[in-house]
């Protein structure tokens, strides 16, 4: 009798692996072809796709490296946008764990006596702002963010969404092992470093990924901040590059000419791979302290 319900215990759990496994694939396959299809669509021939739609297979009649060609006809820029967006996501990046962590560092530590009012004052900006105006001549008047890397770096260092989730996963940390550590003697910043910061290397992954995501993609700020050309981060030159194409593309259409000549949107797809190509190469080093970042806490214990 026990053999049998351990046969059938053993069937159902390969029956249920099985159905998992296969809603799991159709899911990924689902989420694969958009960017197949994106893939795929920036090699493709512009008369292909506007005559016969996007395909999935590519032929010698519908291949065609036309949007790359546009995107790197002046790859000098392109080079110095890709360089600028590095680097403004590096450093910016690194300096918003810095700040985030800390601050969520000191928010979860109960020997803080002010806390809670800090804690107010960091969620009182998510319900209400100054407004686009004034925060525009306060960057520009005071701090004198116009045609400055920082100007790409600085908005985005603090996230008060972030500065919570750093708050709530250090605060799940065990109060006894800072109260070891400052009974041996240490410092504020050394448990910070020694302590806090090795601990939370899931939530410092997830964040990260988060931020290097804002920093890369950004393209807003640069728009109001930098008119040098040198300066331009990946986005906004891209951008830049569409709009160029669609303005001449409503010439010509208006024109009478020849719309398919132009790779409008061919560029479109070279434009997404080149833009997301690297930082979706990010998230497979970061994964298993992305998925640890987001379940842990969830059991209290």
């Amino acid at each position: 009798m026990k053999s049998r319900t351990a046969i059938r215990k053993g069937g159902d759990e390969i029956s249920f692996e099985i159905l998992s496994y296969l809603i799991v694939t159709i899911f990924a396959i689902c989420c694969f072809l958009p960017f197949y299809l994106i893939f795929i669509g920036s090699f493709t021939d512009e008369h292909w796709i506007i005559t016969k739609g996007y395909t999935f297979f590519l032929t010698t009649e519908n291949f065609s490296l036309g949007g790359y060609e546009t995107v790197f006809k002046n790859p000098d820029s392109v080079l110095s946008a890709y360089g600028v967006t590095a680097f403004v996501t590096m450093v910016g990046t690194v300096l918003s764990m810095l700040i985030t962590t800390m601050c969520g560092y000191v928010l979860s530590r109960s020997s803080f006596p002010w806390r809670n009012g800090f804690a107010f004052f960091f969620f009182f900006t998510t319900l209400f702002s100054g407004g686009l105006i004034p925060w525009y001549l306060l960057c520009t008047k005071c701090f004198h963010f116009k045609n400055h890397l920082y100007a790409l770096i600085i908005p985005g260092l603090f996230s008060v969404w972030n500065m919570i989730i750093s708050k709530s996963f250090m605060k799940s940390v065990p109060n006894e092992l800072v109260e070891s550590a400052k009974v041996d003697g240490a410092s504020d910043y050394l448990i910070y470093f020694k302590v806090m910061l090795p601990l939370s290397k899931p939530l410092i992954a997830t964040l990260c990924l988060f931020t290097a995501l804002g920093y890369w993609n950004d393209w807003y700020n640069c728009m109001l901040f930098i008119t040098d050309s040198s300066k331009y981060n990946l986005q906004f030159t891209l951008q830049s590059i569409l709009s160029s194409i669609e303005a001449l593309t409503e010439i010509a259409s208006k024109s009478g000419m020849n719309v398919a000549a132009l790779p409008s949107e061919g560029l479109k797809m070279a434009m997404t791979v080149v833009a997301t190509g690297p930082i979706i190469l990010l998230y497979p080093f970061l994964q298993k302290y992305f998925v640890k970042g987001l379940t842990i806490g969830a059991v209290k214990g």
